[in-house]
């Protein structure tokens, strides 16, 4: 089977498997949309088209640098989302090219986005990500500092915040993301009622290839997906 082929099958198959795992939704409309990002990190910009050539419109980057240099060549329009963690530094390159930042977490860098989106002329939408398991390994907002954070980014005009990213611990038992999921999405209902005046909560970002299926259950309508579209990651792109 062609490499083209066989993403486009993945692409299937995720597709059914988020499909199915809406209309087990106990707590959530069933149907609530989901949308799928394409997460493109060390993948090739040809496996890149394939999977847009399949109707997908949204590519997830972890790097700032990979993002720019496989624009250059993509030649395709998708929507183009930063999952991975943004230094401050890098601020002003992501603003020019990301539509959407999932990977707020700092009022530090927030502001650092909003500079940089006020000099361009950009109001640039964002997620706070949340670290509600308090993982060391992992970025993110504790819980605790959550509200402050809110309410001060709602003071910068370039900012638009759209809701949430988490990132579930691997667990090698899937269900153990289940609790983790359910709370975020009470979060993010949360915040829709009583959303700031210049946010428009629309998105809860979470899950990815080995637990997408449960965060579409639990209310996610934003899944991060790679090894299930294009399977093991390639580290020979040096980008």
């Amino acid at each position: 089977m062609s490499e083209d082929r066989m993403i486009s099958t993945r692409i299937q198959t995720v597709r059914a498997e988020i499909a199915a795992a809406c209309a087990r939704r106990t707590r959530v409309p069933l149907d609530a949309p989901v949308e799928l990002i394409a997460v493109t990190k060390n993948h090739s910009v040809e496996m890149m088209r394939a999977a847009i050539d399949c109707g997908l419109t949204n590519v997830g980057e972890n790097r700032v640098q990979e993002a720019l240099s496989k624009a250059q060549t993509l030649e395709r329009t998708v929507k183009w989302h930063l999952i991975g963690h943004l230094q401050t530094n890098k601020a002003k390159q992501a603003v020019r090219r990301f539509d959407l930042i999932h990977s707020v977490d700092s009022l530090r860098l927030a502001q650092e986005i909003g500079r940089a989106a006020e000099k361009l002329g950009k109001v640039q939408n964002i997620l706070v990500q949340v670290n509600l398991a308090r993982e060391e390994s992992k970025s993110g907002i504790y819980r605790e500092y959550l509200d402050e954070l809110l309410a001060e980014i709602n003071t910068i005009p370039s900012l638009c915040l759209q809701g949430f990213m988490c990132i579930a611990p691997n667990y090698e038992d899937v269900e153990q993301c289940r609790p983790l999921f359910h709370a975020m999405y009470e979060l993010f209902r949360e915040a829709q009622e009583t959303a700031p005046s210049h946010a428009d909560i629309c998105y809860l970002s979470m899950g990815m290839t080995h637990d997408y299926a449960i965060a579409v259950e639990e209310g996610a309508n934003l899944v991060r997906v790679g090894t299930a579209i294009f399977g093991a990651r390639q580290y020979t792109l040096g980008v």
